[in-house]
């Protein structure tokens, strides 16, 4: 199926859904998989890297008001203004990302290393010129957002992986800034979650990575660049 980029979704496949949240894929049919989540802190929610669709603030509303809208990859503006202005509020960036607030069309507000008090982490995965990434990681059930260092698309899966890091980042991936938690899910940005024995398919996605590549490259030469 082919549609524009800024084309909204007229349908949407539900993901990742657990007590603290949900996710989507906006085209369910597209390649990239793209996939948005909403994470509920203490009756408001916050929706991460979201791709729009009709429905999604019915989606929405099933876990509280929309409390902010946030971005956690330089390249993951998606619909991030919109779905802000809809609901009133801001679109949070980290501190450390330049070069993002000219590209949104909305109220900015920044977080450094907790998402504004909601408890919930922010850790530095990725930061140079042609990156800049954070996962989020929630102490209080464990829901770990990694938007682009691993996913669960097969162009980030080399044989039988559950969860694998991207083609670029193979040979060097962030190693001790993911190790530093052990989470009960692993939510992504591209492809459905891993919502059982989440820390060890973490943990054999960041042992393997380097192994592993070899293959990946042969089998997915294509997809090397990022998304």
């Amino acid at each position: 199926m082919s549609f524009r980029a800024d084309e909204r979704a007229t349908e949407f496949r539900e993901i990742d859904r657990f007590d603290g949240g949900v996710g989507w894929i906006a085209h369910p049919d597209e390649r990239m998989q793209r996939a948005s989540h909403a994470l509920a802190v203490d009756g408001e929610v916050w929706v991460i890297d979201p791709v729009d669709a009709d429905g999604i603030d019915d989606l929405l509303a099933e876990f509280g008001d929309v409390a902010g809208v946030v971005v956690t990859l330089d390249r993951h503006k998606r619909d991030a203004a919109t779905i802000a202005d809809r609901h009133g509020v801001p679109v949070y960036l980290p501190e450390f990302f330049t070069g993002v607030t000219e590209e949104i069309d909305a109220a900015v507000a920044r977080f450094d290393d907790e998402l504004s008090d909601t408890g919930i982490r922010s850790l530095k995965l990725v930061d140079n010129r042609f990156w800049q990434e954070v996962a989020l990681y929630n102490p209080a059930d464990g829901t770990l957002i990694v938007p682009e260092t691993v996913g669960t698309v097969d162009y980030f899966l080399a044989d039988d992986e559950v969860l694998g890091v991207h083609p670029v980042l193979r040979l060097t991936p962030p190693q001790t800034t993911l190790r530093e938690v052990a989470p009960e899910r692993v939510l992504v940005g591209h492809g459905a979650g891993v919502m059982g024995d989440a820390a060890r398919a973490l943990e054999d996605a960041l042992a393997n990575s380097r192994r592993n590549a070899p293959r990946l490259y042969a089998s997915t030469a294509f997809d090397m660049l990022p998304i």
